[in-house]
């Protein structure tokens, strides 16, 4: 009798056991690591529109999912360590900001599923095989920015029918810059527009950056976004092509709000709110190389017309027309 008495304690506590690890894990609170380029300050408006994602589909931040915050301040050489820094935190989803923190989480695991919030070509970088068969532990959002160069050239043509000479500010220090640089220039050729690079990495380049831009006689600057959304540079940019009287263009519409003549490109901000569906599904099973990489849907053109009068340019009654914003 005493021997069964034993058993059934044994059996009962096994159990008990069992059934409390399984809730443990049942009970697991996901952890999500958010890498970005910039500072929380300048990508503020980007990680609300992802927190609204996340609770849109019923996440409670700090109670039903968790969010470790790394930002690399601008700064590329911070990343890689940024990066294994997650990794070593056993995060379950590294969501990565900008082309520069989805290659430094590339490299510091090939098991934790990464989500691109938004990469210029998801493709021609080299995080994913295909956008319907990305592979790996790679998904998320690419953006078509670089293939909307032709777009934002033929606005300035219209605003400038004379333009030939445009200069392209470029980021040094990745790949997505030569793509940038490549489809503008391939879409300034039919258009008779010559399309000159220049490249900077910091502020302190920037005056020698408009002076050698000033030099090539470049009736326009086109300039490459990470340097608005990833850097935060937008308004010092805009503030000294106002001083050189220079029209700006750029693919984010926060560049226009920051003092830039006008940007062209999709809608970032709905973009990375739709990050958080890619969460959800990798936390409920689905594998990343099984997730298809998405593209933009919507897209918009913003016009600062302030700006054009402190530069003395007119915008035509028809671009101002398909204009989705105005700034005056």
């Amino acid at each position: 009798m005493i021997k069964k008495i034993l058993v059934w304690f044994l059996a009962v506590g096994l159990l008990v056991s069992v059934s409390f690890a399984e809730a443990q894990q049942q009970g697991k609170v996901p952890r999500i690591g958010f890498l970005g380029l910039s500072s929380p300050s300048s990508d503020s408006t980007r990680i609300e529109a992802f927190r609204q994602g996340l609770r849109e589909l019923g996440y409670v931040e700090g109670k039903s999912i968790i969010i470790e915050y790394r930002y690399a301040e601008g700064r590329l050489d911070r990343l890689p360590k940024l990066a294994s820094e997650l990794v070593r935190l056993n995060v379950d989803i590294i969501v990565a900001r900008a082309a520069p923190a989805v290659t430094a989480a590339k490299n510091a695991t090939n098991t934790t599923p990464i989500i691109m919030a938004s990469v210029a070509d998801a493709v021609r970088t080299g995080f994913v095989q295909s956008l319907a068969h990305p592979g790996g532990n790679i998904t998320g959002l690419t953006s078509i920015m670089p293939e909307l160069a032709g777009k934002r050239l033929e606005l300035l043509k219209e605003i400038f029918p004379k333009l030939v000479r445009v200069a392209f500010l470029a980021y040094v220090g990745g790949t997505a810059e030569q793509l940038y640089v490549k489809e503008a220039q391939d879409a300034g050729q039919p258009l008779g527009i010559e399309i000159q690079p220049v490249v900077a990495k910091h502020p302190s380049d920037f005056k020698e950056v408009f002076s050698a831009i000033k030099k090539k006689q470049a009736g326009a600057l086109v300039v490459q976004p990470v340097f608005i959304g990833g850097l935060g540079y937008g308004q010092r940019i805009a503030e000294l092509a106002i001083v050189n009287r220079l029209p700006t263009v750029s693919d984010l519409s926060r560049f226009p709000n920051e003092g830039g003549l006008m940007s062209y490109g999709p809608d970032i901000i709905a973009h990375t709110r739709h990050a958080a569906h890619y969460v959800d599904k990798i936390l409920k099973g689905t594998k990343p190389a099984d997730l298809p990489v998405q593209q933009p849907m919507k897209f918009e053109l913003v016009i600062n017309l302030k700006t054009a009068k402190q530069i003395g340019v007119t915008i035509p009654p028809e671009v101002l027309a398909r204009a989705n914003r105005v700034i005056r």
